[in-house]
């Protein structure tokens, strides 16, 4: 039996601000997930913002309220690293679902914590990233070993294998907002594929463009009215952006870190979390760290192939790089509107020092607010020795 451990939430000073004309923002709160030598992987919401799931270096996916920070429970059952989550499509919405280099993916129904489905790739495979999508809203696609596969998620039945397309580990797929039909892949090989997959899916007469980045590709999204461009962070830290449609590099940053760290007068930044798009027009900011665990928003002018000074700073919440950034919009993701207790919340932070930060606004009177709770976590002994999360 778990001891369930009341969890200290650390009430944390904010550090004085720099001079500069970035807008500012301070901890709401600390919670540590670890208790020893693991941190944060991914940080998902629901699609009404009752709940957001967290991966760990655990091989575990625990819950919390994102505006309380309550703790709601914990999903385990992967033998290796978790590599992507996702809750589900919208007529399910307490499903969760989560990918590992255990070759499995897996759903999670969040009312009972309890695993309700396993998908298997086969025999020695990792899964790396998977979406839901095509024309009818029935396939699940996973970026494997140098393979995409598809299955009909309904039934759970393999329908597709493509394994001409990339030669090395494929990091990244995603169905393209607003076209379901479409699927973005990219990989280790340093290709984006473009692919329909409105008929029968294969490598020869579905594959409609590749887009070569020559570098090995982190992570890939979509912004713009259209979704027509793509975003994707390399493994070099670099930074291109695309128009997949026209098949085209808009622009390609090799030195997006220097021109960052050029940007502010903070340390230089050593790493790119994440992009955020605000959801309309082309405006696009990438989030760039420093190894003491500060944050800054850049804003990136893809057309002029520059990289603009800081409009957010989050500093003084981590003590070592930061994994991921969950942004908290005006809107939920089905649309409606944010609960009123969120609307000062700007976001929420993990990385590896094992927290989850969340982020204020200088201007909130909530911002020196320590919170307290007796089930933020629950407590696992310390057994396993720190192993970085390093697919790549």
């Amino acid at each position: 039996m778990e001891e369930v451990a009341e969890m200290e939430v650390e009430e944390e000073r904010l550090r004085s601000a720099p001079a500069d004309s970035a807008k500012r923002f301070g901890l709401r709160n600390s919670i540590q997930t670890n208790f020893g030598d693991d941190y944060v992987f991914q940080i998902v919401p629901k699609e009404d913002w009752t709940s957001m799931a967290v991966s760990l270096s655990t091989n575990a996916i625990k819950l919390y309220s994102p505006v309380t920070a309550q703790y709601q429970g914990e999903c385990r059952g992967h033998s290796g690293s978790i590599n992507d989550i996702s809750f589900s499509v919208s007529s399910t919405p307490h499903v969760l679902h989560s990918c590992s280099s255990d070759g499995t993916i897996r759903a999670w129904d969040t009312r009972t914590f309890q695993q309700v489905s396993c998908i298997t790739a086969g025999p020695s495979q990792e899964v790396f990233s998977f979406s839901f999508g095509g024309s009818n809203d029935n396939l699940l696609a996973a970026g494997c070993k140098s393979q995409i596969l598809f299955w009909d998620w309904r039934n759970k039945r393999q329908v597709a294998c493509l394994e001409d397309s990339h030669v090395d580990d494929v990091t990244q797929v995603h169905f393209i907002p607003g076209r379901q039909d479409k699927l973005v892949s990219a990989s280790v090989d340093g290709l984006m594929c473009i692919f329909n997959t409105g008929g029968s899916i294969n490598d020869e007469d579905e594959l409609e463009s590749v887009l070569n980045v020559e570098t090995s590709i982190g992570k890939v999204g979509f912004f713009g009215d259209k979704f027509q461009k793509i975003w994707c962070l390399t493994h070099i830290e670099s930074l291109s952006v695309w128009d997949w449609e026209e098949g085209r590099c808009e622009t390609n940053l090799l030195e997006a870190r220097g021109l960052a760290s050029d940007s502010w007068s903070l340390d230089n930044v050593d790493y790119l979390v994440d992009c955020h798009y605000p959801g309309e027009g082309e405006k696009l900011w990438v989030i760039g760290g420093t190894k003491a665990g500060t944050l800054g928003y850049f804003g990136v002018d893809y057309r002029g192939g520059s990289i603009s000074s800081p409009e957010a700073i989050l500093g003084g919440g981590h003590t070592d790089v930061v994994r991921c950034v969950l942004p908290m919009s005006g809107s939920r993701r089905d649309g409606g509107p944010l609960p009123s207790s969120t609307t000062s919340v700007f976001g929420w932070t993990g990385g590896e020092d094992g927290r989850l930060c969340c982020w204020l606004s200088y201007e909130s009177t909530e911002i020196d607010r320590s919170w307290t709770s007796s089930a933020l976590a629950i407590k696992q002994p310390n057994t396993r020795k720190k192993n970085r999360h390093h697919p790549y």
